[in-house]
């Protein structure tokens, strides 16, 4: 299957122990320091910049959680969450929604929307470590080894 600007990173591609995470973004530069972020955690992901295969993506791989940001070109966050929320090989699948909407009225809308979870950019390591923790019940082994950065 054809996965537009995606990629899985190798050196965690073969560690089943650690989750998987899939994580949308189209800024590339706030794609990679969140892929920064999931490696120095110890997880493995996949990382896209392309909204129109996510579902697909989401339906091969099963992802032990899915970050995805709200506002992208085509198929928004919000819509994407709505298809995978009704796929019955996605509907369980914690989705984080990470966005620059930082209004209480944002926040509620979007997890009453269908997400499980909200961070907001840019955000601590701390706090998307404690998500992660959260989200993953008890999945994520490694501690962060980033203190006080800002993603």
């Amino acid at each position: 299957m054809y996965l537009a600007h995606s990629f899985m990173n190798d050196d965690k591609k073969y560690n089943s122990q650690q989750p998987l995470i899939l994580a949308v973004e189209d800024h590339d530069d706030s794609l990679l320091l969140l892929s920064y972020a999931l490696e120095s955690l110890g997880c493995r992901f996949i990382c896209q910049n392309d909204s129109s295969t996510t579902l697909l993506v989401a339906k091969e791989y099963q992802p032990d959680l899915i970050m995805l940001d709200i506002l992208l070109p085509g198929l928004s966050g919000v819509d994407i969450v709505h298809y995978l929320k009704q796929e019955p090989l996605t509907c369980e699948i914690p989705v984080i929604a990470v966005t620059a909407l930082a209004g209480k009225e944002d926040r509620e809308r979007l997890l009453a929307g269908g997400f499980d979870d909200y961070i907001s950019k840019p955000y601590m390591m701390e706090d998307l470590e404690a998500i992660l923790h959260r989200r993953l019940q008890g999945k994520l082994k490694s501690p962060s080894t980033l203190k006080s950065a800002e993603y």
